[in-house]
């Protein structure tokens, strides 16, 4: 949200030319595609993060510890916790990952599901949807990716309130993408008591609408609710709407930035430009 209230717009707010619509990496999907673990589930655990040239640091898609594993099966997908930012794709960016699976007491009899560094670049992600396998030694990721061009950063703001009966959530998002609309799993889980979501971050493509789809289930309900709240992208200020159910209140913001323009420079040092050592964001 770095430039979501900018202060020099050029020649002004409602026609700026100065902060203009970028190249974004999306991030659609993680999914478990081949595990060695002969049991129905497992406990999932690490990291993955990209690193772009806006901002060298980690920006987490996935960070779980070993004493809060992600219980996952083979063929699941596998619930993203960001991206925090933005990501820019002017240049190329490094996808780090170390994922690993929880066995017993011990972290020595852990398995490693993934570990490793890629890189990638507008000559590998195709102006459509690519998934990407990554093996490892006890199994399988698959990455499913997009380039957006003249995107705008879309954060999410989830906020539920008045609740008065548990019930499950399911909040998805549909950006659009080369003419067909791509559907993105922010959250599933079960909601009994008033509470803010963590905030989600997309990439999306100027002059299209992104689409916020809840689907709320209540124990004992033969039918599930599904309420879908519709934004228009801009590049600059915030979007609220709220959604009254009869179990609860859902608070919607959404504020619209576009990233710095950023290139890669030949002074630049370590993989890609981008160092690979260094603190974690």
């Amino acid at each position: 949200m770095i430039l979501s209230e900018p202060t020099d717009c050029w020649p002004q707010r409602e026609t700026c030319r100065k902060h203009i619509p970028n190249r974004m990496l999306q991030i659609f999907s993680m999914k478990v595609s081949q595990i060695s673990v002969n049991c129905d589930f497992a406990q999932l655990y690490g990291f993955m993060a990209v690193r772009d040239y806006l901002d060298p640091l980690r920006n987490y898609v996935f960070n779980r510890s070993r004493d809060d594993p992600l219980i996952v099966q083979q063929g699941s997908l596998i619930e993203m916790m960001g991206p925090k930012r933005g990501i820019s794709f002017n240049s190329s960016v490094l996808l780090e990952f170390d994922m690993r699976i929880k066995k017993g007491e011990r972290e020595e009899d852990d398995l490693q599901l993934i570990d490793g560094a890629t890189e990638y670049s507008d000559r590998i992600i195709p102006l459509k949807l690519f998934t990407d396998r990554i093996n490892g030694s006890s199994g399988a990721v698959d990455i499913t990716s997009g380039l957006v061009c003249r995107a705008a950063e879309a954060t999410i703001e989830v906020a539920i309130s008045e609740v008065c009966n548990s019930f499950s959530l399911s909040l998805s998002s549909f950006v659009s993408m080369n003419d067909s609309s791509e559907e993105i799993l922010l959250y599933s889980g079960a909601i009994d008591k008033s509470c803010g979501l963590r905030r989600y971050v997309l990439a999306v493509m100027m002059n299209t609408w992104m689409h916020l789809k809840f689907k709320v289930d209540k124990k004992g309900y033969q039918n599930y609710l599904e309420r879908c709240c519709c934004f228009k992208t801009q590049t600059h200020g915030h979007i609220d709407e709220k959604i009254n159910l009869q179990m609860a209140s859902i608070f919607v913001k959404v504020t619209w930035s576009t990233l710095p323009v950023t290139y890669w420079s030949p002074q630049s040092n370590g993989l890609l430009g981008i160092p690979v050592s260094g603190q974690n964001t």
